[in-house]
């Protein structure tokens, strides 16, 4: 346990931001879910619809450094292949 007033502030500060990133976390999973069910279901507009919500709340929660650029990127490149795939076939 924190004794100092300046570490029981860090954890504090450790506390909202656990809470903030599960939060970002588990909307970014979510929404991966909602792409990944529109693709398989074949049903092309409303996968690049989820795919376009998808990829604004990945890379937003990779800016404020829930996930690392390069694993949002990953995430996105992922989702964007299967939905390109979706339209070829």
């Amino acid at each position: 346990m924190a004794t100092h007033r300046s570490a029981e502030k860090r954890d504090r500060q450790n506390k909202k931001r656990r809470a903030r990133n599960a939060a970002v976390k588990s909307q970014t999973k979510t929404e991966i879910k909602k792409v990944l069910a529109a693709v398989e279901s074949k049903d092309g507009e409303s996968s690049e619809r989820a795919l376009k919500a998808a990829v604004r709340v990945i890379k937003k929660a990779a800016s404020k450094g829930v996930y690392h650029k390069n694993n949002a990127s990953r995430k996105v490149s992922r989702l964007t292949r299967k939905v390109a795939a979706l339209k070829k076939a």
